[in-house]
């Protein structure tokens, strides 16, 4: 089965061994397998789980955080579009932390403020903190 991953960042992900993908989507965890029911939905950040061959035939499994992303599965292929892929070896985990915390610093500001709330500025600093949850959550996986 053949999984592309395109992203906004200009990072892109191709294999055409890909074994099963492992995915949350708005109604719970799914794996997808080759002649996979035609599907599209729209999931939120989480982490993606893919098991492939190398070469040799020999199995791996790949994990990639992702933010806000569409998915298209049909019987041979799996097409990706997403604001955010990150792969553990492009993690900045201090830095990821710290944007973290500036997030929610930032919404704590927006939401007790006596002064009408910035949704602009509120939902931004929403966006980042689940940005951060689903980086942070692959470096867990990983450690």
């Amino acid at each position: 089965m053949e999984l592309k991953i395109l992203s906004f960042e200009w990072e892109s992900f191709l294999n055409k061994r890909v074994i099963s993908v492992t995915m949350l989507t708005w109604v719970g965890e799914i794996t997808v397998l080759e002649n996979h029911e035609p599907l599209m939905t729209y999931v939120e950040a989480s982490t993606l789980y893919v098991n492939f061959l190398d070469e040799n035939n020999i199995e791996h499994r790949d994990d990639f955080a992702v933010w806000r992303w569409v998915v298209e599965i049909d019987w041979k292929s799996i097409k990706i579009l997403t604001d955010m892929l990150t792969d553990i070896a492009d993690l900045d985990v201090d830095k990821v932390r710290r944007a973290k915390l500036k997030a929610k610093e930032l919404m704590d500001k927006y939401h007790n403020s006596s002064n009408k709330m910035d949704m602009v500025k509120f939902i931004e600093a929403e966006d980042s903190l689940l940005r951060s949850i689903a980086q942070l959550k692959l470096y867990d996986i990983k450690k």
